[in-house]
């Protein structure tokens, strides 16, 4: 098997990522709750989807972890995109890893069967440039999945008014994940452009040749991490998304912080 590369476009040399590093299984780990179950059923959906055979998959924003099962992993040719050189290094399975902007940087018409686009369009900010470049990438019925934080949720509000120090303390201390913010680590910095608000994605996405054939919003996993991590701060948080559901229109629950989409190019 060939080994990953990447690519440092000031010096135009390829970065050997080491053997050892090289892997196919599906990092991403989320704690059992709404998004989990939602991630399996997007899994469900790209495995009966897609084409049978070898893949071409495209994950903007991929850094070093995938969403994708074994299953697909091991049938495709997974380029990855990120502007974070530390990410890009830490990139374990890809066959091909690219430093570059997912706004900028443009592949050929129909390259891929599938475009990966997860927890990055919030820290876009000119996601319509990033959209139109995905389709554009896309085979004739190609699809792009989309997992993003709902900006109209608690923790969207919270996380798009408060400052970045805060979000750092947060993952360390409520998360648990003692490297925050260091470089090359999440949380990274927050846009929050109109488009990923989802009604308007999916107008975008009707406008512009994609068809929407999987949604679903989610409790964000923040929740059952926090419940789990710190019970008593856990407590207070939902207490507080009770009251706020009780006061705002039926139906509505400030804790669905999170969104799966799945769009498929016409």
């Amino acid at each position: 098997m060939n080994k990953p590369a990447t690519i440092d476009f000031a010096t135009a040399t390829a970065i050997q990522i080491p053997e050892a590093a090289t892997g196919t299984e599906a990092l991403h780990d989320l704690v059992h709750g709404e998004a989990r179950d939602s991630l399996l059923a997007v899994h469900e959906v790209l495995c009966r989807e897609l084409p049978q055979g070898r893949l071409a998959i495209y994950e903007a924003g991929g850094g070093s972890c995938s969403v994708l099962p074994p299953e697909l992993l091991s049938r495709s040719k997974v380029t990855v995109v990120d502007i974070d050189e530390d990410q890009v290094r830490k990139n374990i399975y890809a066959d091909e890893a690219i430093l570059g902007d997912v706004q900028t940087y443009r592949f050929g018409r129909g390259t891929f069967d599938l475009v990966i686009c997860y927890n990055v369009i919030e820290h876009l900010p000119n996601v319509d440039a990033a959209l139109l470049n995905f389709r554009d990438a896309l085979k004739r019925g190609g699809m792009i999945l989309i997992g993003a934080p709902n900006p109209r949720s608690l923790s969207g509000i919270v996380t798009k008014y408060s400052p970045h120090w805060f979000h750092v303390w947060f993952y360390r201390h409520i998360r648990g994940i003692k490297d925050a913010g260091l470089p090359g680590e999440p949380p990274f910095p927050t846009f929050f452009h109109p488009l990923v608000t989802l009604p308007r994605l999916e107008a975008f996405a009707a406008a512009n040749g994609l068809e929407t054939i999987y949604r679903r919003e989610v409790e964000s996993p923040r929740y059952p991490e926090m419940r789990r991590r710190k019970p008593l701060f856990a407590a207070l948080v939902d207490a507080g998304a009770a009251v706020l559901n009780a006061v705002l229109p039926r139906g509505t629950d400030v804790r669905r912080g999170d969104y799966h989409v799945i769009l498929r190019k016409r």
